[in-house]
């Protein structure tokens, strides 16, 4: 059975996450009383007729908090009992928080006619400290929109503690650059199949502009500069217990040049990193 904890600040994104894990057939519950976790197992869920194998639990400073200082315990049994237990823990700069508050006008859990907003946030931080100390995967959403972060849940929860999970997107500079990114790679200076009008309705992903791109020497070199640089730092990365990172390569309308060398890339990738994401932003 594996059992994911999705945790964190509120307004950094749990709700996201719990619906992308129901997606991907967990039975999700919201705001679980941690003392309901102090006796799992597989066992004891069986016996109460939960006989599903994915189950994914929100929890947040709503909990007491004498739970949320116990919670590395009660992680640890869980374990114990046989539970394949994952935590993802969410956070957001307090900038950010404030302003998706005011943006939905939503309430904030710990708000109350003597707490305001911004010492809301500062509270969940401290309460929610015990909790991110144990997270096996801490992800700033910062400037990270819901498909990323969509991206980032799906490959994250395949990867196993310490592995890296690796996004790979395209897209095109006329669309803008894609936000929280750690590396961006400009790839408009190669031979452009939009100009040859018979590759132009096609993609990177198909043989015609394939073939075209791979007679450019410009192409293989660029692919090899790309592929050395990420060989070299990837490693670094990984050692400094990055849960994951975000790659994007762009073309001028993304549907070409850059399509090709995440293709290119994802498949040299995944020889030696087992979760590796690919997204291409302006094909379906």
């Amino acid at each position: 059975m594996r059992l994911i904890v999705v945790s964190g600040l509120a307004g950094a994104g749990k709700t996201v996450v719990l619906n992308m894990l129901e997606d991907l057939g967990y039975y999700c519950i919201d705001n679980l009383p941690m003392e309901l976790l102090r006796d799992a197992s597989v066992a004891t869920l069986n016996r109460q007729g939960l006989d599903f194998d994915r189950l994914a639990v929100g929890i947040d400073a709503r909990a007491r908090a004498a739970e949320i200082e116990a919670f590395g315990q009660r992680i640890d049994s869980l374990r114990a009992n046989g539970i394949d237990t994952r935590v993802i823990y969410l956070h957001a700069s307090d900038e950010v928080i404030l302003r998706r508050y005011s943006e939905t006008r939503r309430k904030h859990p710990l708000t109350n006619r003597q707490t305001t907003l911004a010492d809301a946030i500062a509270m969940d931080r401290r309460l929610m400290k015990p909790v991110a100390k144990h997270a096996d995967t801490s992800i700033d959403t910062s400037a990270t929109n819901i498909h990323q972060l969509r991206d980032l849940i799906r490959n994250s929860i395949n990867a196993r503690a310490g592995e890296l999970s690796i996004l790979l997107q395209s897209f095109g500079f006329k669309h803008g650059v894609p936000q929280a990114v750690d590396f961006v790679f400009d790839v408009r200076c190669l031979p452009n199949p939009h100009w040859v009008p018979e590759l132009r309705p096609y993609t990177g992903r198909q043989q015609p502009v394939i073939e075209y791109l791979e007679k450019q020497p410009q192409t293989g070199e660029m692919l090899a500069d790309i592929d050395g640089f990420l060989a070299r730092w990837l490693p670094e990365f990984k050692r400094e217990n990055r849960a994951y990172i975000m790659i994007a390569i762009g073309c001028t309308g993304g549907r070409h040049r850059s399509v090709y060398l995440v293709e290119q890339l994802a498949e040299r990738l995944r020889k030696t990193h087992p979760h590796v994401l690919v997204r291409h932003n302006e094909i379906p």
